[in-house]
């Protein structure tokens, strides 16, 4: 069965840092681009970041210059490093899992159940 199951998260004061982790299974992790969204309540959802089957990766303007996305195929598994943290980072994060196509990555296929992220003032 595909499984993503994030883990990391946490409470952490405003300018502290958390490292997310993602374990991937029962697909070819190598075939897919990697995803990490956020959710925080009365909010959409945003796509923080996304890294493609080979490593190259982009983000959102929110989090750019402080968060880095990255990714372990031999492990299968997905790393989101978050530095600098706002109280406005506060969301649940989620992985997701989109066949890389060569020139784009289709729509997130699979999605892991999130972990907690709470930065405070």
């Amino acid at each position: 069965q595909v499984q993503l199951v994030e883990s990391g998260g946490g409470s952490v004061q405003a300018g502290g840092s958390l490292r997310l982790s993602c374990e991937a299974s029962g697909f070819i992790y190598s075939n897919y681009c990697m995803r990490w969204f956020r959710q925080a309540p009365g909010k959409e959802r945003e796509r923080v970041a996304i890294i493609d089957s080979l490593g190259s990766a982009s983000y959102a303007d929110s989090v750019k210059g402080r968060f880095t996305i990255s990714r372990d195929n031999a492990k299968n598994t997905l790393y989101l490093q978050m530095n600098s943290l706002r109280p406005e980072d506060t969301a649940m994060y989620y992985c997701a899992a989109g066949v890389d196509q060569g020139p784009y990555c289709a729509n997130s296929r699979y999605w892991g159940q999130g972990t907690q992220v709470t930065v405070s003032s």
